[in-house]
């Protein structure tokens, strides 16, 4: 096994660990919507199922549809992105570091897809009563993963692929 391949199962696997570790958690001691606070004003867990996509992107149709796009969709993304790692990641280590966690918060929304047909998200961000939508370390992980994406493309840091 390669380097590059130990590489992405070592940073998606930890990722997807993670990721369903804290689901697990939060969905054992957190009631549905019952939240704690932990800084007063601007962090909370906060208990949420996200049957849309980012910032609940499709929410009000129907499971069918939804589950129809997010998993078609989301097996699409991880696929590009396990060929566009392939690609890069034995002469863009950084990149190759963020495309597997992508890779990573992808599958670990998609385990939720097929196990409830939407989201876990548990992570809430606010300032007073302005929220940011709830999210999950799957999301961070492919947040954090696009951003190094975007840093590659800005600069002009991307391999002829």
């Amino acid at each position: 096994m390669s380097k590059e391949t130990r590489r992405l199962m070592l940073v998606s696997g930890a990722v997807i660990l993670a990721d369903q570790v804290t689901k697990f958690l939060i969905t054992r001691y957190i009631a549905l919507y019952d939240h704690i606070v932990i800084i007063d004003g601007f962090f909370n867990i906060n208990h949420v199922l996200n049957p849309g996509g980012a910032f609940g992107l499709l929410a009000n149709q129907s499971l069918g549809v939804r589950r129809f796009v997010f998993l078609f969709l989301s097996s699409l993304v991880a696929l590009f992105v396990v060929w566009m790692y392939r690609k890069v990641a034995g002469s863009h280590v950084f990149l190759s570091y963020g495309l597997a966690g992508v890779f990573g918060g992808a599958v670990g929304n998609l385990i939720d897809r097929f196990r409830f047909g939407q989201v876990v998200d548990f992570l809430d961000v606010h300032i007073g009563a302005s929220h940011w939508p709830a999210f999950n370390v799957a999301d961070s992980a492919i947040s954090i993963g696009m951003a190094i994406l975007v840093y590659h493309v800005v600069f002009n840091k991307l391999p002829d692929i």
